[in-house]
């Protein structure tokens, strides 16, 4: 793909504008669901944002709910 330069206007070959897809594996996710208490700290352990995870567990047909552990489980 060529874009023109900001600074000097003349054009640039750029490959692969974007984010890179995150490829954590769903048995990750569900294991760090299972051990932390909130969606955003099994974010925090697996380095990835709360809406990634969401959107995998989307993808699955599950709820966080479903699939982490509440403390009378224990």
């Amino acid at each position: 793909m060529n874009i023109q330069c900001t600074h000097c206007g003349e054009p640039v070959s750029v490959n692969g504008i974007g984010r890179k897809r995150l490829k954590i594996p769903v048995k990750n996710i569900y294991d760090a669901l299972r051990n932390s208490r909130t969606v955003g700290q099994a974010a925090d352990k697996l380095k990835c944002s709360r809406g990634y995870i969401y959107q995998v567990l989307k993808e699955q047909g599950t709820d966080p709910k479903d699939v982490m552990e509440t403390k009378g489980d224990k």
